[in-house]
């Protein structure tokens, strides 16, 4: 295993309401240095939710991305407030952005986007067992939650209106997860 470079030094360059980025001066193990920027993470973290309806149906949310400046498909999603658990926060935006809650939500795993620059990572949480239960959220308009067949999720993916990376990795490691029998409610 490689030995991990060394931080020579780290600076915030610039600020924003939701991102900050560092660069980042290391030193290689074969004494190479680099310049470095990275976006850091803030607050308590966030996760994406794979709300599985029943044995063949899994909710998507429909919601309007500033990013793509459209709507898109995707699994729901939201930041883990302050003292929040995981699993309760999965619950809460579960709640919010979809309408139902959960009995049965597990942790399946922690992916991060862009590794090479970016600290951000989602938590990705299955929710089972789902029964209808609103929450306010802080969405600026109604969203429109759609069903997707278990057995479609490849073609799904393939939408042009799915699009956003963490759901469709979500989706596909949902669907390998699911495929065991002790993991279906």
């Amino acid at each position: 295993m490689p030995t991990k470079p060394e931080i020579l030094k780290r600076e915030t360059v610039m600020r924003s309401r939701l991102f900050r980025a560092d660069q980042v001066q290391l030193r290689f193990s074969n004494g190479e240095e680099r310049s470095y920027e990275k976006l850091v993470g803030g607050g308590s973290g966030a996760v994406l939710i794979v709300p599985v309806l029943n044995d063949h149906t899994f909710l998507l949310v429909k919601e309007y991305a500033v990013g793509l400046e459209d709507y898109h498909l995707a699994c729901p999603k939201g930041a883990i407030d302050q003292g929040e658990s995981i699993l309760d926060a999965a619950n809460r935006e579960l709640k919010e952005e979809v309408g139902y809650g959960a009995r049965k939500l597990t942790f399946l795993k922690k992916v991060h986007l862009s590794p090479s620059y970016m600290e951000h990572g989602i938590n990705i949480v299955i929710a089972q067992d789902l029964y209808p239960e609103r929450l306010v959220g802080d969405e600026p308009e109604p969203i429109e939650v759609v069903e997707v067949g278990l057995a479609d999720i490849a073609n799904c993916c393939l939408r042009a209106d799915v699009c956003e990376g963490r759901s469709i990795a979500a989706l596909f490691l949902v669907r390998e997860w699911l495929a065991k029998p002790e993991n279906r409610v």
